[in-house]
């Protein structure tokens, strides 16, 4: 038998010298264990210190590069999807707030170290899942009281990790003095009054990944909590914006392309072997360097010269992704064979979750225009 152990063993070196026992945790645990809610991959890596895997050295953290950030997701991917979709979600609001401390008041900074010392999680608030609607305009409403503390009212559906959350990192819409409506993030504890959590996900897929919903009614906030952006009513993202939709499209990417990658890893350990394995192969790992390219090139500069060129190399390989999962799914459930279908449902369950990388903000066919107008010489907007 044809055992090919050099697939995903970059990855899992990385996750393993970052996350030291995490990914050999989460291989004692059977898929369906992993995945349901409550599930034990979260306690894993809160334990394996992951909170703190993008927090910057200077506070504490393991200051991980882009690119070993999306070999981790890929490996995390690989073990539990759940997991991989989840940590995006932290991880990106981390790296929010890294964007934001560099021109904070110092606050951010603290909130890092707290984030790598305590070892916090970070649920993302920000706008999603409505059909039809731009993703960065904010479901939930901010009003500035006249003794300048601000009050959040609405929620958040779904929202990973609702149940196992320290800290929520909403974006909500907040006028300026002049009256403008803006874009801003706010970071509210997770037990703050008037915070509450309420079933959202009726779906066996992706379970483990907590996503309920999050309500906030007449929530007060100090208004250190609030961070405003540049970002108005023409959906430009401004740079910390531009920068978290960058972490947030390569880091989701990475963590379903590992989903794929299990099914993968699955034909390649088959009995009696798979013959040529280029057919599961090619497809997966031109994904995944897709995405590490763009990853290296956002290690290679300051984030202040990322730009919106950048964002769309991520987006294009974002949805590339998505048709390489779909191709690398399907020619996996066939080399697998009616047995496996028949005996688990594990399969099944993998090639069904990697396709909602195809889910996730924004949507193929909200960027054509947008694609566009920028490929004239337009800024780039976010459909």
């Amino acid at each position: 038998m044809t055992v090919h152990l050099s697939f995903l063993e970059v990855e899992r070196a990385t996750a393993e010298a970052l996350l030291p026992g995490l990914d050999a945790e989460l291989a004692a645990h059977p898929l369906d264990v992993l995945e349901r809610a409550p599930s034990p991959a979260i306690a894993a890596f809160r334990a394996a210190g992951g909170p703190a895997l993008l927090v910057p050295e200077a506070n504490a953290g393991l200051g991980a590069s882009p690119l070993a950030a999306v070999r981790v997701q890929r490996a995390v991917g690989a073990r539990c999807p759940s997991l991989a979709v989840a940590t995006t979600m932290h991880h990106f609001s981390v790296a929010g707030l890294t964007q934001t401390a560099a021109h904070g008041t110092g606050g951010e900074g603290l909130l890092l170290e707290a984030i790598a010392g305590e070892r916090l999680l970070l649920a993302s608030g920000f706008a999603e899942g409505n059909t039809g609607q731009n993703i960065l305009q904010p479901h939930i409403t901010a009003q500035r009281r006249a003794d300048g503390r601000i009050v959040l009212n609405g929620s958040k559906m779904p929202c990973s990790l609702s149940r196992s959350m320290d800290l929520l990192t909403a974006s909500v819409a907040l006028a300026d003095d002049d009256g403008v409506q803006r874009l801003a993030i706010a970071v509210v504890p997770a037990d703050s009054p008037g915070l509450g959590v309420r079933p959202f996900w009726h779906t066996p897929l992706l379970a483990g990944a907590e996503s309920d919903e999050v309500v906030l009614t007449d929530v007060v906030l100090d208004p250190q909590m609030v961070v405003t952006t540049e970002v108005t009513a023409d959906a430009v993202p401004d740079a910390l914006n531009l920068a978290g939709f960058l972490w947030f499209e390569l880091l989701l990417t990475a963590g379903y392309i590992g989903v794929a990658s299990a099914l993968v890893e699955r034909v390649l350990r088959k009995p009696g072997g798979c013959g040529d394995p280029t057919p599961f192969l090619t497809d997966i790992e031109a994904a995944a360097l897709a995405v590490e390219s763009v990853a290296h090139a956002m290690g290679a500069l300051d984030p202040a010269e990322w730009t919106d060129a950048l964002l769309v190399k991520a987006l294009c390989a974002r949805y590339a992704a998505q048709d390489a999962i779909a191709r690398t799914t399907a020619a996996c459930l066939v080399a697998l064979g009616g047995m496996a279908f028949i005996g688990s449902p594990d399969a099944c369950y993998l090639a069904s979750a990697a396709g909602g990388l195809a889910y996730h903000p924004p949507a193929r066919s909200r960027m054509g225009g947008p694609l566009r107008e920028f490929l004239d010489g337009a800024p780039l907007r976010i459909g």
